[in-house]
């Protein structure tokens, strides 16, 4: 399929399928600013809120040719900003005010932070009824770890992925990317449109509580259940404890990862690697089979593979039909056609009157497209103008900036 027949019927009138729901956004760091960049990447009107002075993410590197952190255009995108002081009473008056306008509320501060600041669910459904309140946490909203800080390695020690993670004689290590981070923001973004879904069908709202370790553990294949079941559960590097041969392969250029479990599969890569006698050896015959006999599988691919530059490896491999990669670096996905062709990246300008090629949405919508449509904004870029939508004053306005509750 083209792009251009995928997207036949789609309307630019809309910023995509959620332009109708306002979500506050009270997030910092990751987890919770993700759930809502992708609720403000599918066209929600996302309302950032931070505190007075706040400069936002000032993680390093900046992108280059600009003045602005990586870290801060990939998870304030598309939203808009308000810098309203929560801690002060007048503050959190007004921040429950801008509630009233709105479908969601997420936080991702520790249990009970925003309560003892008086904009808690409790508060909030005062406010608005119907609200769906969503947290974000390290631990969750209860259990005996609720009030621990938690960032996202954290939760992969404690969930027992850590463990699993690297080479088989290493030692246990953390994701490169904030993995649980972003699987509870995705976790919070589908369970927060499920409430919305709810409080669509029945007027009711709810707080939604996500936490990193039940994200990390439920996105863990089931791992959870083998350990406790007694399964003993052994790191594997780059090979797959269920299928054989699969793993990561040394190139005469670089390496090549080849993914392989169908029997089919199995005789078409004998073919490939001149040796078609093994595809009906009973040794091999099925995926089993080969599990049972994993080094020596593994050691005809390596082998075939040693001395051969990844592009002949690749494009012979592939032709047969059997799933295979070269190992890329973000560098190279950057300037591949498919990652290109999949808007994956997007000329987006920036606060700072520079453009920068962000990440765009993993999902695509052929009747409501969604696209990175600006930069982050400053914490306080629209504090006048969406105040005033919810009907602060002038007059208001001015004596909360001079009490320093609004920036």
């Amino acid at each position: 399929m083209k792009k251009e027949e995928f997207y036949k019927d789609a309307r630019h009138d809309l910023p995509g399928p959620l332009a109708s729901i306002r979500v506050v956004d009270a997030t910092t760091a990751w987890a919770g600013p993700m759930a809502a960049c992708l609720l403000a990447d599918y066209g929600a009107d996302v309302i950032r809120v931070a505190m007075p002075g706040d400069e936002g993410l000032p993680w390093k590197p900046l992108i280059r040719g600009t003045s602005r952190s990586f870290g801060e255009e990939t998870v304030n995108r598309n939203k808009r900003s308000v810098a309203i002081d929560l801690r002060e009473p007048s503050g959190a008056e007004t921040f429950l005010t801008l509630v009233a306008s709105a479908d969601m509320v997420i936080e991702n501060f520790k249990p009970g932070t925003l309560a003892g600041w008086g904009v808690g669910y409790d508060d909030c459904r005062k406010a608005k009824p119907d609200i769906v309140y969503l947290s974000v946490s390290g631990w969750g909203q209860f259990g005996p770890e609720s009030q621990r800080p938690g960032y996202d390695p954290g939760a992969l020690a404690h969930s027992g992925w850590m463990a699993l993670n690297g080479s088989k004689d290493g030692p246990p290590s953390k994701a490169p990317t904030f993995l649980a981070d972003d699987l509870a923001g995705l976790h919070g973004a589908l369970a927060a449109l499920a409430a919305l879904r709810h409080r669509d069908a029945t007027g009711e709202g709810q707080h939604v509580d996500v936490s990193l370790l039940d994200s990390i553990i439920y996105q863990s294949n089931g791992y959870l259940t083998l350990g406790a079941t007694g399964d003993s559960l052994e790191r594997w590097g780059s090979e797959v404890r269920v299928c054989a041969p699969t793993n990561c392969y040394q190139c005469a250029d670089g390496h090549v990862f080849l993914a392989l479990i169908l029997d089919s599969h199995w005789v078409r890569l004998t073919e490939v690697l001149g040796c078609p006698e093994l595809g009906r050896d009973p040794r091999y015959l099925t995926n089993e089979d080969r599990v049972a006999h994993r080094d020596e599988v593994d050691s005809l691919v390596a082998d075939w593979c040693r001395d051969r530059p990844q592009e002949e490896v690749v494009s012979t491999i592939d032709a047969a039909g059997i799933v295979i990669s070269v190992v890329n670096t973000f560098a190279d996905a950057a300037q591949d056609p498919h990652v290109l062709d999949r808007d994956l990246l997007q000329q987006t300008e920036l606060l700072d009157g520079s453009s920068a090629p962000l990440t765009g949405p993993a999902a695509k919508f052929s009747r409501t497209p969604v696209s990175v449509r600006h930069g982050a904004p400053s914490p306080n870029q629209h504090t006048d103008e969406i105040l005033a939508e919810v009907g602060v004053t002038k007059e208001q306005l001015d004596l909360l900036r001079q009490a320093g509750i609004i920036d």
